[in-house]
């Protein structure tokens, strides 16, 4: 199959003075797990780079940059799954970890567990040796106002699938809430034989339409969604305003931000 890096930086509306430099970060993030399949790596190592390097990105609501509880706190959620084998973890609630993704995928290769929450969660990245940062360390002075004004797959050669995403959740929301990203067939899902994200026996397109035409006509909502078939075939579609999303295939990067577009550049060497 032909190796590709789908990544996307969020559905919803991105301001203005934003657009740009998220469009930027989803192709630098597609790019950089991309060049890792490339030399060698596996599919779960790109796509864990992928969202580590948009986890440092203040542009994007995960790690840095997400966006604040009802108490002006960073609470934060992950999620990694493994085609090949089905296995999968994942964090909730978690806070001072500068990037979830990577806990996540420990708790999937160190434990016999899914999902580990809030203070075990912490505890665990802990016994790993994972350093806790500052919390203000993480907070922007955009989600700082947010928060005040308002008192959001990839595939290698050999066929394997992986995905992994990782968000700050939903501004002013509850102590410890858990949203749909760390759970599996929510947030994420990923299988060898069906794919990442949609199994349905439909394009990657027609599959991930589907998908936002029930969301938007069962429960008014808006949404966006990236995909990839064992064949490497991908997608990239949403039924909201504006969606930030890079895909890196064949040395060519494409990307866009609004309905309707689709970019091409060739990918930068990064060796």
């Amino acid at each position: 199959m032909l190796p590709v890096v789908v990544v996307h930086g969020g559905a919803g509306h991105i301001p203005k003075d934003r657009a740009e430099a998220s469009t930027i970060g989803v192709k630098e993030a597609a790019s950089t797990g991309y060049a890792l399949l490339q030399r060698g790596g596996s599919a779960m190592d790109a796509v864990v780079e992928a969202v580590a390097l948009m986890e440092t990105n203040p542009r994007f609501n995960a790690g840095l940059g997400s966006v604040l509880n009802v108490k002006g706190e960073v609470e934060m959620d992950a999620l990694v799954m493994d085609g090949t084998t089905l296995g999968s973890g994942a964090v909730s609630a978690v806070r001072r970890i500068a990037n979830p993704v990577r806990l996540a995928r420990l708790v999937m290769e160190k434990t016999n567990h899914l999902c580990l929450t809030a203070e075990g969660a912490s505890k665990f990245a802990r016994s790993m040796g994972v350093p806790e940062v500052p919390e203000e360390s993480l907070i922007t002075d955009y989600a700082k106002m947010r928060w005040k004004k308002n008192l959001e797959p990839d595939a290698n050669p050999n066929g394997n699938i992986a995905c992994a995403t990782s968000t700050g959740g939903m501004l002013n929301k509850m102590e410890g809430r858990v949203g749909d990203t760390p759970c599996v067939g929510c947030g994420g899902y990923a299988d060898n034989k069906v794919g990442a994200v949609s199994p349905t026996g439909k394009t990657p397109e027609e599959a991930s339409d589907l998908a936002l035409r029930y969301m938007k006509e069962r429960v008014e909502g808006l949404g966006g969604v990236v995909v990839v078939n064992p064949n490497g075939t991908w997608a990239a579609r949403f039924s909201s305003l504006q969606m930030s999303w890079a895909a890196a295939q064949q040395s060519q990067l494409h990307f866009g931000l609004f309905h309707g577009e689709h970019f091409v550049e060739p990918i930068q060497d990064q060796t």
